[in-house]
């Protein structure tokens, strides 16, 4: 049973790679035997991939602004042309930005949708096209969010962005199961992570959310690594469109 978790000699694109939940997951990611290209809109992943090659797994950091799908062929290509295939997409990069919605921007609406989710899809298609040329399936992980489930407060274009990536993560799904091409996502819950830095700072709201977590702590990304190394395994080959909550038992209240 143990070897269907194995992800031993398997490529693993992680995206926002080099810190918080991506770091987090590339290391479960290579612990379970997968080199890592990590992406992300800095230059500055020397920690991710001292702890990656610290487990004995190549780590290829490929810089790109995710904002943009301009570069989406260009990381495929770049993955493919060092280790020779890929297995396993993990579109992990997004942002937030908080504002009443009464007074949201048009621009705060536009960056958060367009790498939360334009950029999730259209990479995953980037992706999904190379699994199929390569002909051995492959396994997608987005990561989705408790807003994809809720509609949270002041954060209007995350919750749709969330919400959307629950959606294509299903829609994916359904079209590329045939190729044997899984389609997943995680929905973590509250994390330790800088997008969560004010929250946590904020006296009366952390002790808010901390009544209502089950667990009783906030999430660390080491949570994650157990979850996406299933879903990115043999273990999760007849799990198809489902996003798997990760939240200490936030939704269970």
């Amino acid at each position: 049973m143990l070897n269907k978790f194995s992800l031993e000699g398997k490529v693993a694109i992680v995206t926002g790679s080099s810190r918080g939940l991506g770091q987090g997951m590339a290391k479960g990611l290579a612990e379970a035997g997968a080199h890592i290209v990590g992406v992300d809109y800095t230059n500055q992943s020397d920690e991710t991939k001292e702890i990656i090659e610290g487990l004995g797994r190549k780590y290829l950091h490929i810089q790109a602004d995710l904002m943009s799908i301009d570069k989406l062929d260009f990381i495929v290509e770049e993955s493919v042309k060092t280790f020779g295939h890929i297995d396993i997409l993990v579109n992990n990069a997004g942002i937030i930005r908080r504002e009443d919605a009464i007074n949201f921007t048009e621009k705060d609406w536009d960056d958060v949708m367009d790498i939360n989710v334009k950029t999730v899809f259209f990479f995953s298609q980037a992706v999904a096209k190379q699994f199929m040329k390569q002909g051995t399936g492959g396994n997608i992980v987005n990561i989705a969010s408790m807003l994809s489930f809720q509609g949270g407060i002041r954060v209007p274009s995350y919750t749709a962005s969330k919400s959307g990536v629950m959606g294509i993560t299903r829609l994916m799904a359904n079209e590329w199961a045939k190729d044997n091409i899984n389609v997943n996502a995680i929905a973590p819950g509250y994390m330790a992570t800088d997008n969560t830095t004010a929250l946590r700072a904020d006296e009366k709201r952390n002790a808010e959310i901390l009544g209502r977590i089950p667990a009783a702590r906030w999430g660390d990304p080491e949570d994650l690594s157990g979850p996406v190394v299933f879903l990115a395994s043999d273990a999760a080959s007849y799990v198809n469109g489902y996003t798997l909550a990760v939240d200490g038992g936030w939704l269970a209240r």
